[in-house]
């Protein structure tokens, strides 16, 4: 290939051709015209035959007449050099404008054929650049560029401003861990089988769309009620619910679809009704597995805060704002306090004490709980040391563990060095501990729970009755208490399930020899119920209600058999 491009590299080295191909040829053309024809003519003038006159008349006559020849020469091969010049300026304006060039494709020689491959070829090209920006590679379904535009020309064409139109954000329930039990293919092969299942769902007038791993967008198109709406829903949940069979094994899975409904009156975006069927799609999800919301502005208030939330979340504990509240553990029977429970706060600057079920969650998601956990258990053992050391009866302080940090592989190994650093006696601390955490790996769960059991720790099987409350979990697990939770106790007295439920939950903690804790006592009445029912521990406001740390040293130090109570 070098040797084929010797003269055109040799040309191409002169300022004044570098640039123009064109004027590579004139030059070439032009002096293998002259160059042989002024030699013969030289010679002839130079010879003795002709007088100095004739010669120069001769010499101007044969120069003017190869002047005239060369350029006429010259002309003609710029327009036999037009079809690689339009080929050039076609691909320039393509690259600048992305204009598609109309070259002609009847010519069959090597210019004709380089100008109609040119031409297919940047078509080609601009057709797989269209589907590369606007299909997903995957699935083959319109992307979200494209997903709006299509639903932008149906709003823009609608004739009646009055019709109604529902955008539907569909996500797969825990795709994530689906996807990680299955092999990377496998799960592309299931995201296609799900696209083939939304497109057979789908009317004419529908448009849809995938908009990223697992979430889909659907544009129903001219609506008359909202009814219409949940039966297409439902359609969509039912369909996805049906097991796929791929690559061999039979996969099960539930989808949560968030809705918006908007009248082509309405001027809002494509982009803002996306945004708010998205938003009623986290809203679903909260809700547990194939679930369907419709959005509304109460719920988007409600994600705001959250997102607001979350970000003051980050650094709260740096800034000191987390504070420890403890609420007193009763002995029922002798009305003295027995332990302190470690209840977690969030005093913010401008929004005053935060209520744990709104940031909690949070900080269990974001993983914020491990730190904020770990905080919390250093404190209150250090804080119970302090009683102790300040002469202060001994009592247990009871911890909540969430289930991020019950997930941890350090957490015996954590849990032993707070208590060496703190000084606390492994006895007078409580570990709580939720049916839900320990269910999804019970052979984990069990091995942790005997090396604290091992440690000499207390450990509380808390919310117990709301659960899986499984007679057989519950033998596995070395637990030495049940927290029996506040839904019960709350109308033990007034309703006949709930008495049931506490009376046989107490039964079964005396069956299995664990220490029994009543939560949410409130009244005198499921005091004497709780009493009768052999209930030996009990917390909630009839005692005291959760107080900072200056508040419940007071009472300590008045601790007596009459009932303590503490001041808001």
């Amino acid at each position: 290939m070098n040797q084929e491009l010797f003269l055109y590299s040799f040309l191409a080295q002169f300022p004044l051709l570098k640039k123009s191909y064109t004027a590579k040829i004139m030059v070439v053309a032009f002096l293998g015209t002259h160059v042989p024809l002024l030699s013969l003519i030289f010679n002839v003038v130079t010879s003795n035959s002709y007088s100095w006159e004739m010669a120069m008349q001769v010499l101007l006559n044969a120069l003017l007449a190869t002047l005239a020849g060369t350029a006429a020469t010259l002309a003609v091969l710029r327009y036999l050099l037009a079809p690689v010049i339009l080929t050039h300026t076609a691909l320039e304006d393509y690259l600048q404008t992305k204009k598609l060039p109309e070259l002609p494709r009847q010519f069959t020689d090597e210019a004709g054929t380089l100008m109609a491959d040119t031409s297919q070829t940047l078509h080609k090209l601009d057709e797989l650049i269209h589907h590369i920006s606007n299909y997903d590679n995957l699935t083959g379904l319109p992307n979200r560029d494209l997903f709006c535009d299509r639903l932008n020309q149906n709003v823009s064409q609608s004739q009646n401003p009055q019709q109604l139109i529902a955008v539907l954000s569909l996500a797969i329930d825990d795709f994530t861990a689906i996807s990680h039990g299955l092999e990377h293919e496998t799960s592309n092969h299931l995201l296609r089988a799900v696209a083939q299942r939304l497109t057979n769902c789908m009317a004419k007038t529908d448009i849809l769309g995938r908009l990223s791993q697992d979430e889909f967008a659907i544009a129903h198109i001219d609506i008359f009620s909202f009814e219409k709406v949940i039966s297409l829903t439902s359609i969509l949940q039912s369909t996805l619910a049906k097991p796929f069979f791929i690559d061999g094994q039979h996969i099960h899975i539930t989808a949560s679809i968030g809705i918006t409904i908007s009248d082509l009156g309405d001027r809002n975006s494509v982009d803002l009704l996306l945004q708010q069927a998205h938003i009623a799609l986290y809203q679903a999800k909260q809700q547990g597995s194939s679930q369907y919301q419709f959005y509304s502005p109460e719920i988007n208030a409600q994600l705001q805060e959250r997102l607001a939330l979350e970000n003051e979340l980050h650094g709260a504990l740096e800034r000191g704002e987390m504070v420890i509240y403890y609420q007193p553990l009763i002995d029922l029977h002798t009305r003295q306090i027995t332990g302190m429970e470690a209840l977690l706060r969030w005093q913010h600057p401008t929004r005053g004490l935060v209520s744990p079920a709104k940031f909690i969650p949070i900080a269990e998601h974001n993983g914020l709980i491990i730190p904020i956990g770990e905080w919390v258990l250093r404190t209150a053992c250090a804080q119970n040391r302090a009683w102790q050391v300040a002469g202060l009866p001994p009592i247990r302080m009871s911890v909540n563990l969430s289930a991020r940090q019950f997930e941890q592989l350090n957490l015996v190994e954590l849990v032993k060095q707070i208590l060496e650093k703190t000084g606390l006696q492994t006895s007078y601390l409580e570990l709580e501990v939720t049916e839900s955490s320990l269910i999804s790996d019970i052979e984990h769960s069990v091995k942790t729970l005997k090396k604290l059991r091992e440690l000499g720790i207390w450990l509380a099987l808390d919310d117990f009755g709301t659960g899986y409350s499984s007679l057989n979990y519950l033998k596995r697990f070395p637990v030495n208490m049940l927290k029996i939770d506040r839904s019960f106790v709350q109308d033990v007295t007034s309703n006949s399930d709930s008495a049931a439920v506490t009376d046989a939950i107490i039964a079964l903690a005396k069956s299995l020899q664990l220490k029994i804790t009543a939560e949410g006592v409130e009244t005198e009445e499921q005091l004497e119920y709780l009493q009768k029912c052999g209930c030996q521990e009990g917390q909630g406001f009839y005692f005291g209600i959760p107080a900072p740390t200056d508040r419940i040293t007071e009472i300590l130090k008045q601790n007596s058999p009459q009932r303590q109570q503490i001041a808001a």
